[in-house]
């Protein structure tokens, strides 16, 4: 599989840690930034477009997963849920990384990297990773009506108040 990553400056460790782990777990790894540490660094452009590659590269059928993580990881799952396709879930134990996948087909995963070990936020990641989604008509319900209202500002059928 394809994984995307961006961090910022808080996460740079993690990134180094988890390039090397997907790696030697047969995945191709594609870093969005940042390089190298700079304390001033902005996360929005380095997880947007990992984001926006994720989405790119499963519409284009290409099996890619994307995952975002900073100090927290709240900005980080802001800035790719910035992107249109892009279902980011900040995970904060297995179960939520799990479910991100199994209930919301979340494509990207956003960890708070100052908030776990590498240890715990490798063991989440490889959970979100190989967790599938249920396809579960409630759950496909769901994620469309987030899609329509992403594209339309409404859900068809729905009282979402504009």
């Amino acid at each position: 599989m394809r994984i995307h990553i961006a961090t910022d400056h808080a996460g740079l460790d993690l990134s180094h840690h988890l390039i090397k782990h997907l790696r030697a777990g047969g995945h191709e790894v594609i870093d969005h930034g940042p390089q190298s540490y700079d304390p001033l660094d902005d996360y929005p452009a380095f997880c947007i477009n990992a984001a926006q590659a994720t989405v790119d590269d499963r519409d284009a059928g290409i099996e890619a997963l994307g995952v975002v993580f900073g100090g927290s990881g709240n900005g980080e799952q802001m800035a790719a849920n910035k992107v249109v396709g892009a279902r980011a879930a900040l995970v904060w134990n297995l179960s939520t990384a799990r479910l991100a996948r199994e209930h919301n087909d979340a494509n990207v995963i956003s960890i708070g990297a100052r908030e776990h070990t590498i240890a715990e936020a490798t063991e989440f990641i490889d959970a979100f990773i190989a967790e599938p989604f249920s396809a579960e008509e409630r759950h496909v319900r769901r994620i469309a009506q987030l899609a329509e209202y992403e594209t339309t500002r409404t859900i068809a059928g729905r009282n979402v108040n504009q």
